[in-house]
């Protein structure tokens, strides 16, 4: 299930393993990743912010590139943490919500904005597992 929804997001197949989403960090995310990303209810300033600036998209674009190395890993990231927040929640719309609300845990920060960084992830990613196990996150 795992795997699928993050297929989904990030638009690609044959997800197998985190293997397979190193490899994908390593051979670069096509621009389609970001346009399935758009898709899935994360927004132009969330790709900004998050995954790649706005002119280097656009310049991007222009020169048909893919995302480099480190865009890829950013993009994967995003997708992760949306993947497992739908999968706590049960669906995307509850997700997305919990996803952008300012928790008092994050220092009055959304759960996305914590994903700027790997260690923002990481609490993150520890914050739904504890929900997902009936803690107070």
């Amino acid at each position: 299930m795992f795997n699928r929804r993050l297929e989904a997001i990030l638009g690609i197949t044959d997800l197998h393993s985190e293997h397979d989403l190193t490899r994908l960090v390593e051979k670069h995310l096509p621009l389609s990743s970001v346009e399935s990303l758009l898709a899935h209810r994360v927004t132009h300033a969330e790709i900004y912010k998050l995954i790649v600036p706005r002119r280097t998209l656009v310049r991007r674009k222009s020169r048909h590139e893919s995302l480099t190395r480190d865009e890829s890993d950013r993009a994967i990231r995003v997708a992760r943490i949306i993947s497992q927040a739908e999968e706590v929640f049960g669906n995307d719309t509850k997700a997305a919500h919990w996803l952008r609300s300012s928790k008092t845990r994050l220092e009055g920060r959304t759960p996305l904005e914590m994903l700027r960084t790997e260690t923002g992830a990481r609490i993150v990613e520890k914050m739904l597992l504890q929900l997902d196990y009936g803690f107070a996150a």
